[in-house]
């Protein structure tokens, strides 16, 4: 879990994954962008609606437009070198199953 600066890691393996770091890291950044606190109510918020539209907690969770985003980009190592401000936005309003 990422809370500006920090990354918190529950499992020990998980420190020396580049695809989580780097996931956490997204995330890092889209905090920075919502200047922190805006995040944490916005996620909070899109979590609730996604809630209502899925019904499922996972489904819910994983379709939250921060999440969506980490999870389509944690792979490429290099994402935030070239990611443009507020990319999030792209996956607001389109969604998966």
């Amino acid at each position: 879990m990422a809370v500006f600066p920090f990354v918190l890691v529950k499992f020990a393996t998980d420190k020396g994954s580049p695809v989580f770091i780097n996931h956490e890291r997204i995330h890092l950044r889209q905090q920075l962008e919502l200047l922190v606190i805006p995040f944490f109510i916005w996620y909070a918020v899109e979590y609730f609606f996604r809630l209502v539209q899925y019904k499922k907690r996972h489904l819910a969770y994983r379709n939250i437009s921060f999440e969506r985003e980490a999870y389509a980009n944690e792979f490429q190592l290099d994402y935030l070198k070239n990611r443009s401000l507020f990319r999030f936005l792209k996956y607001v309003k389109s969604t998966k199953k």
